[in-house]
């Protein structure tokens, strides 16, 4: 009736049926699985187009000067002062030589008072 070899060959047959069934049973969830993670990247990509369109709304000039009107007394905001930006050759220009940093390294250690006497823009002299 069947030979040896037959029966070899029905075997060999049946398990390459197998394999291709769980192969492609394997495939399909993979592309499930791929199709969820798109669908989560294109929901993160609209939530963050979304909040940065919520950002420039909030964030235009003209609302938040009206809020900072209405929330005057609250916030208590002043406008910058121009003296109180220094020009650059109002700032001085200190040499960092390792053994001044060592000596006010160690009056601070010792309990010393340094005091920086440095006159910037931003304080009203």
């Amino acid at each position: 009736m069947f030979r040896t070899s037959d029966m070899v060959l029905i075997a060999v047959m049946v398990s390459a049926a197998a394999f291709t069934y769980k192969t492609k049973q394997e495939a399909e969830h993979e592309r499930v699985s791929v199709r969820k993670l798109e669908q989560q990247i294109r929901l993160e990509e609209d939530s963050i187009a979304l909040l940065k369109a919520d950002w420039s709304l909030l964030t235009q000039p003209a609302r938040l000067q009206k809020l900072t009107e209405i929330y005057q007394a609250d916030l208590k905001l002043q406008p910058v002062d121009p003296h109180q930006y220094a020009k650059l050759d109002e700032i001085p220009v200190r040499a960092l030589e390792i053994q001044d940093i060592i000596g006010q390294a160690h009056d601070l250690v010792a309990g010393g008072e340094a005091t920086d006497e440095t006159r910037t823009g931003a304080v009203r002299q």
